[in-house]
């Protein structure tokens, strides 16, 4: 089988994917252990029998919902190559707006907090930006800590230092920046039934308090952890935006507004611990 007739045949067995040639281009060029380019510029090189194989196994994968970065164990978050596992969940494009936002604001030695994680693309993705910083990355998963310090060692982040923590119980210390996506959807949330959420671990999804618990429980005990004139930012759904920034008003945090993703939905609040 030719590369362009693997692509055909992907994109026409993907057919209930939203993005089913691009997912069809990720994996044949993960089994060939080429970049997409590769199969745009040589589409007649055939495929050898063991990668023939190797694609209609990961594509019979896909079809039943498997998200592609679990199936490649890879997912690209700024710029960064990041390992990815069903321990936590996979790194979002929007998730890059708080990155942006806290470069905006954030001094170049600042002291950093991330709290839920994860992967620790947020940590890593501001450490990489600020070399001069320090960063640390806390989650309750013993899995997901395992994971970023695999992501730490990979892109060789000496400024970052992950450990395990039920959000503030081990962490001391003031900060300039406190950053969090934490859990923030609705434990009925029809949403949790579609897509990649259905793969990836629900506590790392799920708050309750209509999304909002965790949220409300960070921005009461950051107050404890911010030095003063320090921003804290956090991820929630899109249809929050209203409700975090009056929980962040209501703790007494000045200077409190919401912008929105790459898609136009409110997807961070920021605000000022006085």
């Amino acid at each position: 089988m030719r590369i362009d007739d693997a692509l055909v045949w992907a994109e026409f067995t993907l057919v209930n994917s939203d993005s089913a040639l691009l997912d069809a281009q990720v994996l044949l060029a993960f089994v060939l252990a080429k970049e997409t380019v590769y199969l745009m510029t040589w589409p007649e090189r055939d495929l050898t029998r063991e990668q023939k194989s190797r694609f209609e196994a990961l594509i019979s994968q896909r079809v039943n919902g498997v998200p592609v970065a679990h199936l490649t164990g890879t997912r690209e978050f700024w710029s960064l190559a990041l390992k990815v596992n069903n321990s936590t969940l996979i790194p979002r494009p929007d998730t890059e707006i708080l990155v942006e936002t806290a470069l905006e604001f954030c001094p170049q030695d600042a002291h950093i907090l991330d709290l839920g994680t994860g992967t620790g693309a947020i940590a890593l993705a501001l450490a990489s930006e600020l070399p001069q910083a320090q960063c640390l990355g806390i989650d309750f998963s013993r899995d997901a800590v395992a994971l970023a310090n695999e992501n730490k060692q990979l892109l060789e982040m000496a400024n970052v230092t992950f450990k395990q923590s039920d959000w503030f119980a081990d962490v001391g210390g003031e900060f300039d920046l406190i950053v969090s996506n934490p859990p923030y959807i609705d434990q009925n949330d029809h949403h949790l039934e579609q897509g990649d959420v259905r793969f990836e671990p629900l506590s790392a999804l799920v708050a309750e308090q209509s999304g909002l618990s965790d949220i409300r429980l960070i921005a009461e005990q950051a107050r404890q952890y911010l030095k003063k004139q320090a921003m804290l930012i956090i991820e929630h759904g899109f249809e929050q935006g209203a409700a975090v920034r009056e929980i962040l008003n209501g703790y007494g945090y000045s200077q409190v507004q919401t912008k929105k993703d790459y898609g136009g939905n409110d997807r961070i609040t920021m605000a000022v611990f006085k």
